[in-house]
Parts: structure tokens; C-alpha cells; sequence
């Protein structure tokens, strides 16, 4: 069936204001020396279920209708966004500095994956009984929480750095990495409470995802790179920029289908590719500085101004539901900074790097709002613990910048650093 005039009407004005809010508010937290991540985030808020529907609750019936069909227009356009924008961090991320600091990722990756999973899990077995959905097991419960409070946001902890230009620094690169790698974990745990609330906890399935997920690095470096550069190549031959740009995005495009469809997160495959292009020897600022500008400027905020309109923060005004919030976000918080900054210690950084990681690894941003989503959506948590997982997202997702911007300062820049910058303005200018 066609789309509607009226579905199409409401749809190119959706864009317009949430892109037109998006941009003002995104300036205006660039303003009070923040990231315009913030600005992004507090538009859906403003538009959502949270504000706007008790302000002017027929404007938003009209403008943001409940039709799930109308909303997944507005999904389709961030989800490209999203991709778009971890691939082009992916592209700037320099493999050999994590190569020869893998094990500090690895230590701050594990440590920050198992002290917030262990504190989550926990967190959701002490939860009052009348949180829980109806019917939804304990167990259940418990380890969906303990997923939600062990992962991190690639997107935002992305989209921050390119902000607040700290994605040359070696501590950026490493919440990159160190996030990649606790983002793959939190997804194939989701995987195995999602199978638990629905058919129930089947190894064959379990193991297939899992086996996926540890072939999925060795396929990359021996059948993916030497292809994406012979394809970045034949691209490259062209006089003009736009073959190179239109191919780049078809690879990220199909490398987040091919994860996705081996039941893994269609992030970690834009990431990967986003990593392999970059080492193509083929990336040059004539097709990715005009990439880079319209994600950063016309994906990512269409993005993350989305994300927000699911958010329902009335729901605080129940004494219960505040309580939990606020235990489950210091939970939340406390897990994450203890284990990045552990892991960060066993590498023998210094206490400011260590808090720049956590800062970095704390952002839980869209990733948990997804979560949270396939939570609700499964049965497994009520409307009252999405908001509260909602909350712990943007409470930690606008931690981040401040405490890094304080941390970084005090870290000394390096030469390798430097190097590592001039390279990222010379792609993009």
C-alpha cells in the first residue's frame, strides 16, 4: 500500500521541526560550552509524551501520531543516521594505537562489563515485585537489568568526541574500543534474555550467535579488508568524489545488514566496515568531509532528537518509581566508573585517564533506549522501568561531556596525538 498524502505530510514536518529544534538547541548547548549531543537529546523530550502531549495534547496527536507505521518513518531515517555515523568514527579510529594498547582496551572493556552486569543483576533481583511486568520471571528481570546497566552507547560516546574534538586523543580511542567491544557483549546478551522471555533459553541458538560474533573479527581480516579495498580502489579511479562516497555508504549499508542478519547489532557491522575503509588507503577529504558534514549535521541529530520521543518522565511523579530511578542510576554510574576505572589502573594509566574512560564508557545514550525498547516490547519490564532505564540513559549520556572536558585537560597531549589530529583535519577539510 502506497504511503498517504496525509502519512507524507506529517512526515516531512516531522523532520523539519525535529531537525530545525535539533539544530537550534544543538547550538545553544555549543553555546554553554557543552556538546550539542544535548541539544539533540532534550528535543524529543521536549516533543515527546514527556512535555509536549500535556501542553498541547492534540497539536501532538496530529504532529506525532500513535500509528506505529507513522513512527517507523521517522526509525527508518535515524536508524541511517546512526549507521552513517558510527562508520565514519570507525574511519577515523586508529587501529594501530589500539593494536598496541589492545590490552588496556581489553582491561577497561572486561572491567567495565562485569562490575555493572554483576551490580545490575543484583539491582534487579531487589527491585519490589510491583515493578515487574505480570508473569515475567525474576531471573528474567534480573539479567535484562543487569544487561541495560552493563552497556555503553558507541553513538553518543561517537557523537561526543566529534563534538567536543577529542576523538584524536588516545583516551577517545580507546572508549571507542573498549565500547565496541562491551556494546557486542551487551548485544548477545540480549539475545539470550530475549530467547529466555520468549521460547525459553535454547543452546543451539545461544551458540550460533556466539559463534558468530568471535568468527566475526578473523572474517573481517582476511576476507573483508583485502575486499574493501579492492572495491574502495575501483571507486577511486573516478575524477570525481561521489563514486567513492556512494560506495562507501553501500558497504557500511551492507556490512550493518549482514551483522544483523546473523542475529548480531547492525552498529557493530557500520563499525567494522567503518575500521576496514579507513585502512583502504582510499579515505581522502574530497568525498569524506561532505559525508562527514551531512551525518553530523542532518542524520545524527535527526537521531538522537528521535530517540527521546518514546520518553515518558511524568512517570517519576510516582514516589515508588523515583526511588528505583535514583537506585538504579547510581548503580548504573557507580558500576560503570569503577569498572573502567579499575581496568584502567591495571593498564597503569594515570587517574585521569582513568577518568576520562569511565566519563566515556558511562555514556549509555540510545544504545540502552533500545534496550530498554526490546525490553517493553518482549514484556519483560512495564512503562515504569523503561522510564527509569530511559533516565539512567540520559542522565549518564550528559555526564559524559563535562567530566571529560575537566579530565582531558589534565591529560598531556602527545606527540603521536598531534600527528593523529592534523590527520583528521586533513580528511575533513
Amino acid at each position: 500500500m502506497p504511503l498517504g498524502t496525509h502519512e507524507l505530510l506529517v512526515f516531512i514536518l516531522q523532520l523539519g521541526v525535529l531537525l530545525l529544534l535539533a539544530m537550534l538547541l544543538g547550538r545553544l548547548a555549543v553555546w554553554m560550552r557543552g556538546p550539542a549531543i544535548v541539544g539533540e537529546l532534550a528535543v524529543g523530550v521536549l516533543l515527546g509524551p514527556s512535555l509536549l502531549a500535556h501542553v498541547a495534547p492534540d497539536f501532538s496527536a496530529w504532529l506525532l501520531p500513535e500509528q506505529p507505521a507513522q513512527f517507523h518513518l521517522l526509525d527508518a531515517v535515524a536508524q541511517i543516521g546512526v549507521l552513517l555515523l558510527v562508520a565514519i568514527t570507525g574511519i577515523q579510529l586508529d587501529f594501530g594505537m589500539v593494536r598496541r594498547r589492545g590490552s588496556t582496551a581489553a582491561k577497561v572493556s572486561i572491567a567495565g562489563l562485569v562490575i555493572p552486569l554483576a551490580l545490575g543483576i543484583a539491582t534487579g533481583f531487589m527491585l519490589p515485585r510491583s515493578l515487574l511486568a505480570e508473569g515475567t520471571d525474576y531471573t528474567v528481570f534480573a539479567l535484562f537489568l543487569g544487561v541495560a546497566t552493563c552497556v555503553s552507547a558507541i553513538p553518543v560516546i561517537a557523537k561526543t568526541l566529534l563534538d567536543m574534538k577529542l576523538l584524536h586523543r588516545d583516551v577517545g580511542q580507546l572508549c571507542l574500543t573498549a565500547g565496541m567491544v562491551d556494546d557486542a557483549f551487551g548485544w548477545f546478551m540480549l539475545s539470550i534474555v530475549s530467547a529466555m522471555a520468549t521460547t525459553g533459553l535454547r543452546v543451539g541458538q545461544i551458540t550460533l550467535s556466539l559463534i558468530s560474533l568471535v568468527a566475526l573479527v578473523p572474517f573481517s581480516i582476511w576476507i573483508g579488508r583485502p575486499l574493501v579495498r579492492w572495491v574502495m580502489r575501483l571507486a577511486s579511479r573516478s575524477s570525481e568524489p561521489g563514486p567513492s562516497l556512494a560506495t562507501a555508504v553501500v558497504l557500511v549499508l551492507l556490512s550493518a545488514a549482514a551483522t544483523h542478519a546473523l542475529g548480531l547489532e547492525a552498529i557493530l557491522g557500520a563499525f567494522l566496515c567503518g575500521i576496514l575503509i579507513g585502512r583502504s588507503g582510499h579515505v581522502n577529504s574530497d568525498w569524506l568531509a561532505p559525508l562527514q558534514s551531512f551525518v553530523l549535521c542532518v542524520l545524527a541529530p535527526l537521531f538522537f532528537a528521535t530517540a527521546g520521543l518514546r520518553m515518558d518522565l511524568t512517570l517519576l511523579g510516582k514516589p515508588e518509581v523515583l526511588v528505583a530511578s535514583v537506585v538504579v542510576l547510581l548503580v548504573a554510574i557507580v558500576g560503570k566508573f569503577a569498572g573502567a576505572y579499575i581496568g584502567a589502573l591495571l593498564s597503569r594509566l594515570s587517574g585521569w585517564e582513568a577518568l576520562a574512560l569511565g566519563a566515556g564508557m558511562n555514556a549509555r545514550g540510545v544504545i540502552e533506549v533500545i534496550v530498554a525498547m526490546v525490553g517493553l516490547r518482549l514484556g519483560v519490564i512495564t512503562t515504569e522501568i523503561y522510564t527509569i532505564v530511559i533516565v539512567v540513559a540520559i542522565v549518564t549520556s550528559l555526564m559524559a561531556p563535562p567530566i571529560l572536558r575537566f579530565a582531558t585537560r589534565r591529560i598531556k597531549v602527545t606527540t603521536e596525538e598531534r600527528i593523529r589530529h592534523i590527520h583528521h583535519r586533513q580528511l575533513v577539510e
